[in-house]
């Protein structure tokens, strides 16, 4: 089974982070949303890629865009749904894999 990449954690905190800047100045920030949601969107995308890609980019573009939920971590919260759902495809895999008898 091929494992998928997952991106670095600290990468997605720094993500995340640049996304809530957008809170540091009341007005200017939500402008700036308009700008920083399809930029993120594509980021999300590219380091995520798959369904949890293109369902996480679609949704951090809406978090990105609508006023007030800026402070969602999506990056951080996909790569915790990505590093958890590779731990159990491991281990079903290790499972398979002890559980085969070899006949001569």
């Amino acid at each position: 089974m091929e494992r998928k990449f997952t991106p670095a954690l600290w990468t997605c905190v720094v993500m995340d982070l640049i996304g809530c800047a957008s809170y540091t100045v009341p007005v200017l920030g939500e402008v700036s949303d308009v700008i920083w949601a399809p930029i993120s969107a594509i980021i999300f995308y590219r380091m995520f890629g798959s369904s949890l890609g293109a369902f996480g980019s679609v949704f951090n573009f809406m978090e990105e865009l609508f006023p007030g939920l800026d402070f969602i971590p999506t990056f951080t919260l996909s790569w915790v749904v990505r590093k958890v759902t590779q731990s159990i495809r491991d281990r079903k895999t290790a499972e398979m894999e002890s559980s085969r008898v070899i006949v001569p």
